[in-house]
């Protein structure tokens, strides 16, 4: 069983990995409009974070891309950041 730091970054785990199922799933697996709305939702929830929670999790998306040996997996994380609205509105 993972130990994390953090809550923050056990919940960024789970997260990570609730996202990335829903984004590769089959059609067959989940309604494509209810896929959509759950990452779209996600998305405007990262658009309300203030610059310094942005930051915060970008930099805790860094340190699990950079701990990951799963290559799609890592791939994703990378990603991530632009995938998901995070770099808009950075300085």
């Amino acid at each position: 069983m993972a130990v994390y730091s953090s809550l923050t970054q056990a919940l960024a785990e789970a997260l990570v990995d609730v996202l990335r199922f829903i984004e590769g799933s089959e059609d067959e697996q989940m309604d494509p409009d209810d896929a959509v709305k759950v990452l779209e939702g996600v998305a405007h929830l990262f658009s309300r974070l203030s610059s310094n929670q942005r930051s915060e999790l970008m930099d805790l998306l860094g340190t699990m891309a950079e701990a990951e040996s799963d290559p799609a997996r890592r791939e994703f994380l990378e990603g991530f950041p632009e995938g998901f609205g995070l770099l808009d509105d950075v300085v």
